[in-house]
């Protein structure tokens, strides 16, 4: 992994995957360390974000580095008509690894190819977001003792859900059986099935959640992104599409968890927040030591 850019989670291995989910056990217990004194991180985010920004910044401060960058394009230099090519070349030039968020899919690629430094995706339109994948993945590890065998459902847009093709994506690796549950319009994409029929892996799209939910090991909810419609009457007829409730939970397994990458809006009930199946906010606190994984990995700190 060192000096190599984390555009796609499949950029990196299942060994990498497991690596980086032992290295974050370690910062979990001790998070912070000087590692990264006197070095500099960019944090280039073109799109706002909160979770994921900050997530990035406190792993950066918790290695003792320095962040530089900005939180939206519209104080940057985009707004004179910079190019990405451009603010990418320049940047490189100030920071020992550039983090980069990006509304338009292709994005992190096209800024890794054109760095000289490693370039992480936090994220590129409706394509892949692979920091957030591997703390999910941390956060199943953890829940469930394994990563292996599991039943896993996702819900709600997987159609436009980066962090669910990414996982599906990455839990290919283990095995997993798919439940996908959503809308017609939000189906999970064709290509992401193909994926799975070429590994023989399992899975099945439903509608209804509570038919099926006592099989879960994981319900990954996801939130109907307005901002990746086109049609505002399309995102009206399906943002409620899914909202889970106390209730809809009863008969699961006692391990199982309720993953979401956050934001949600109406997809979770807060009477789901107190039961013993609520994981989401413990799963941002994990992005965190995931996040001081992949940077010192990536500038071979550890």
């Amino acid at each position: 992994m060192k000096n190599k850019s984390l555009v796609s989670i499949t950029d990196y291995s299942k060994d990498d995957y497991l690596k980086i989910m032992e290295v974050a056990s370690q910062f979990e217990s001790k998070s912070y360390q000087n590692l990264l004194n006197g070095k500099v991180i960019s944090t280039l985010f073109f799109e706002p974000s909160t979770r994921t920004r900050l997530s990035f910044e406190s792993a950066i401060n918790r290695l003792g580095g320095k962040v530089i960058g900005f939180s939206d394009s519209s104080s940057s230099s985009v707004t004179k008509g910079e190019t990405l090519y451009d603010t990418i070349r320049v940047v490189a030039n100030y920071a020992e690894l550039i983090v980069m968020r990006h509304p338009l899919e292709g994005s992190a690629r096209y800024a890794s190819e054109n760095s000289k430094v490693p370039v992480v995706n936090a994220g590129d339109g409706a394509n892949q977001h692979p920091t957030q994948t591997l703390l999910d993945l941390y956060s199943i590890l953890k829940t469930q003792k394994t990563l292996e065998n599991l039943n896993i459902f996702m819900v709600g847009d997987l159609k436009y859900g980066r962090t669910v093709h990414s996982l599906l994506m990455a839990l290919s690796e283990f095995n997993a059986t798919f439940c996908f549950i959503s809308p017609d319009e939000l189906k999970m994409p064709k290509e992401y099935k193909d994926y799975l029929m070429k590994r023989g892996l399992k899975f099945s799209e439903q509608k209804d959640i509570d038919k099926h939910v006592q099989k879960a090991d994981i319900i990954y909810m996801t939130r109907v992104q307005k901002e990746r419609f086109s049609d505002p009457i399309e995102y009206e007829r399906t943002k409620n599409a899914y909202v889970l409730k106390r209730e809809m939970l009863d008969g699961c397994k006692n391990s199982m968890k309720v993953l979401h990458p956050l934001p949600r809006v109406n997809e979770i009930d807060t009477d789901v927040d107190d039961s013993p199946y609520a994981y989401y906010f413990e799963q941002t606190e994990n992005g965190v030591y995931v996040r001081q994984a992949i940077i010192s990995l990536i500038l071979g700190l550890q």
